[in-house]
């Protein structure tokens, strides 16, 4: 197998201009997310979700982004996961989009906020039946001891549940995670990648500057 140190790539598909920013970085977002759907990308809207506990140890899991506006970027969850227990005690987050095909990535620095039970409501009842069933026959972040304990829980629900529209959880629930900092980055040759980051300023609006690779 070749040494990881011979691995190179030199990155020449785009450039990110000072030109193309938009006034609101989630516009621009928006527009980078789209060329991924439009690319096939597998999981365009795949991130990374790091938290940090109250020991200080960080951690990362991926997971899907659900909906998104210029209030932030939203997911769902187990309440009883480690990302929620991790987040009831450290609420600032970090966010990342690695879409490598189109040689670029959005990092995003923001706090999580709970979502209201209406709005976990809402999308919890707009996802497949198996997918509610699987909520509540798994205790997320839960040891378990084997797969097949699982699948049983799971028949469990699937019974109980068979009449009738499957109730939200209690301990299942959303974030939204409000951005303060949002950088977009877009490789360039010779490892000089563009980098913009944007920071939100006290009175609600965005500055941008450049970054060094």
């Amino acid at each position: 197998m070749k040494a990881l140190s011979e691995f190179r790539k030199e990155y020449t598909t785009g450039r990110l201009s000072s030109e193309v920013l938009t006034e609101h970085p989630i516009d621009l977002f928006e527009s980078w997310l789209g060329d991924a759907i439009a690319a096939e990308l597998p999981d365009p809207n795949a991130m990374t979700v790091a938290t940090v506990n109250a020991s200080g140890q960080p951690s990362q899991r991926i997971v899907l982004l659900k909906d998104l506006s210029k209030h932030g970027f939203v997911f769902y969850t187990n309440l009883g996961s480690r990302k929620a227990k991790d987040l009831a005690e450290n609420s600032k987050v970090s966010l990342h989009f690695p879409w490598h095909f189109l040689e670029r990535q959005v990092r995003v620095n923001g706090v999580a906020k709970p979502l209201s039970r209406t709005e976990v409501a809402k999308y919890f009842l707009s996802r497949p039946t198996d997918s509610q069933l699987g909520a509540w026959a798994s205790q997320q972040s839960q040891p378990i001891s084997t797969r097949e304990l699982l699948v049983t829980q799971f028949a469990q629900m699937k019974e109980k549940f068979a009449k009738g529209k499957i109730p939200l959880p209690d301990f299942w629930g959303g974030y939204r995670i409000e951005p303060h900092q949002i950088e977009f980055w877009q490789g360039g040759e010779h490892r000089l990648h563009d980098r913009f980051e944007y920071n939100k300023q006290d009175d609600g609006s965005w500055t941008t500057q450049r970054l060094m690779p």
